[in-house]
């Protein structure tokens, strides 16, 4: 029998061990052999590195392909922003919102003005989002459609943000967005296949073969209450181009009316739960939001943030009430995915992960702690003990690091985002970009986790760099790890899915201070070329 596809002359990474081999054979969508075999087709790479795909373990699919329409505010000052809404609202139609996405007020110097937003875009609604997505701006004629023009409203886990006088500036943080809801939601199921489509096609042009969606159904990060029918949709008509794991936002879980003794109080109808579906589509993890934003300063931390003295962010929700969610999805046979940036957000993770596993214990259950954003060495201690997967962003050290900096100072700059700690303590951390918060190609992401250097040139906690191998590894077998996906995922090896990546070089061998110049030359999907240069 010939195997379908060989891919010879090739520096084959395997990531099993030290091999490299010559070739990688592919019979169907899996590896059949690691060199040269009689073939129906072979493709020379005349040198070229084949590593496992990549595997964004959190990305936001949906709303980076949304964002692809959007006016792009990733701009060096105010008046660069305030120029581009006002080209889109030159050339948008009568009626549209002026909508932008990316911006970052450590870099402009503030955020942006609602009242220089509606002389931006006379008469036009403006709506703009924050790069981390835990805040943004509306302008006049949007807070008039809320009702809060003129004075502000409380919001439980959120702020609508006022000037000196008690007027709103149009900074809405955390639950505040969820004011926005009801005139933006839910969009239509066409619309979010096409985003999905979108975004599915840059991922595979960056050699990404599977993703995580960090947060669908609810919240603030949820797009429509029916989202999973997108992505079916999208999977039924040919559209999804990479491999998805669906997190479900906590707000769509709710009691079920099971038995006593079957322990399901928290879940989804019918007792839905992480791991329905397939290689190519399932629901994964819940997702709770306990905190917010580093670079945002609304994240909950234990002390206060080194450039605003008095401030130490807050939680989304009563610490009770966030303890015992947690605790009920555990119980319901969910993997928990916490988002948890600030320390005082991670310790009230594991401090309910702790208790969980000792009321209702889960063998090899992998809680995740989505972001660890600035965690204490003792946090990751015992993040290894509990055997909690952190799910750590490098390339936020390159593109928001500056901002990281400035909120966290010099003494704690180490323990933001960290690697090299999580590698010493025995974790397998996987790689992720938290995409569209930062520019999410894997290559930019392991040049970070081994230079931690920001894009201007300062050093972020350099002791928590690590290795070129290191980082390739955490952004294959690390994420598929985090997924309890690495019998299938991660390396290549006979009989795992032939996910891969063809690369111009190396990331285990390059210099480390090139490796985000690596280029992309094919991208191998099940067993199918579905990209090349």
């Amino acid at each position: 029998m010939k195997a379908d596809l060989v891919l010879t002359n090739a520096r084959v990474r395997t990531l099993e061990g030290d091999t490299v081999a010559p070739a990688v054979a592919i019979w169907r969508d899996r590896v059949v052999a690691l060199e040269d075999v009689p073939a129906e087709r072979t493709i020379d790479l005349d040198g070229a590195v084949v590593t496992p795909g990549f595997h964004d373990a959190h990305n936001h699919m949906a709303w980076y392909g949304l964002s692809l329409d959007e006016v792009d505010l990733r701009l060096p000052s105010l008046d660069a922003l305030y120029d581009a809404v006002a080209a889109r609202a030159a050339s948008a139609p009568e009626g549209a919102w002026i909508v932008g996405a990316g911006y970052d007020e450590n870099k402009l110097g503030a955020h942006p003005d609602r009242d220089a937003l509606d002389r931006a875009a006379p008469g036009r609604r403006v709506w703009l989002k924050h790069t981390s997505g835990h805040m943004c701006v509306a302008n006049g004629p949007l807070l008039s459609d809320l009702g809060i023009a003129d004075a502000p409203v409380d919001v439980p886990g959120g702020l609508v943000v006022v000037d000196s006088a008690g007027r709103p500036t149009g900074l809405l943080q955390e639950q505040a967005q969820q004011l926005l809801n009801r005139l933006v939601l839910p969009y239509p199921v066409d619309t979010l296949v096409d985003a999905i489509e979108r975004a599915g096609q840059m991922y595979l042009s960056q050699g990404i073969t599977s993703v995580v969606e960090a947060g669908v159904g609810g919240g603030w990060i949820g797009k429509s209450p029916v989202e999973v029918a997108a992505y079916q949709r999208a999977l039924d008509l040919g559209r999804l181009p990479v491999r998805v794991e669906l997190m479900v936002a906590m707000d769509v879980l709710h009691g079920l009316a099971a038995h006593e003794t079957d322990g399901i109080v928290l879940g989804l109808d019918l007792g839905i739960r992480s791991g329905l579906g397939d290689d190519r589509l399932r629901i994964g993890p819940v997702k709770v939001f306990s905190d917010g934003s580093l670079i945002g300063h609304t994240c909950a931390m234990t002390e206060d943030f080194a450039d605003t003295p008095g401030e130490r962010g807050y939680l989304q929700d009563d610490a009770t009430a966030l303890h015992t969610r947690i605790l009920d999805a555990h119980r319901s046979g969910w993997q928990v995915a916490a988002h948890a940036i600030g320390d005082a957000a991670i310790d009230l993770v594991l401090d309910a992960v702790d208790e969980a596993q000792r009321r209702w214990p889960r063998p090899d259950v992998r809680h995740r702690i989505e972001h660890f954003g600035v965690s204490r060495p003792d946090q990751v201690a015992r993040a290894a003990a509990l055997g909690v997967v952190p799910v750590p962003q490098g390339r936020f050290v390159g593109e928001i690091g500056d901002g990281m900096l400035r909120a966290l100072g010099p003494d704690r700059a180490g323990w933001a985002y960290r690697y090299r700690s999580l590698l010493d303590a025995g974790i397998t951390p996987p790689g992720s970009s938290d995409r569209p918060v930062v520019d999410g190609a894997p290559l930019l992401g392991l040049h970070d986790m081994v230079n931690r250097r920001t894009d201007s040139g300062l050093a972020c906690g350099p002791e928590e760099a690590i290795s070129g191998l290191e980082a390739l590894t955490a952004y294959t077998l690390g994420s598929a790890y985090a997924s309890h996906g690495e019998r299938d995922r991660g390396t290549i090896a006979v009989g795992k899915y032939a996910d891969l990546a063809v690369l111009s070089d190396d990331p285990a061998t390059v210099d480390p201070t090139t490796i985000r110049d690596i280029e992309v030359l094919r991208t191998v999907l099940a067993g199918e070329v579905v990209w090349e240069r």
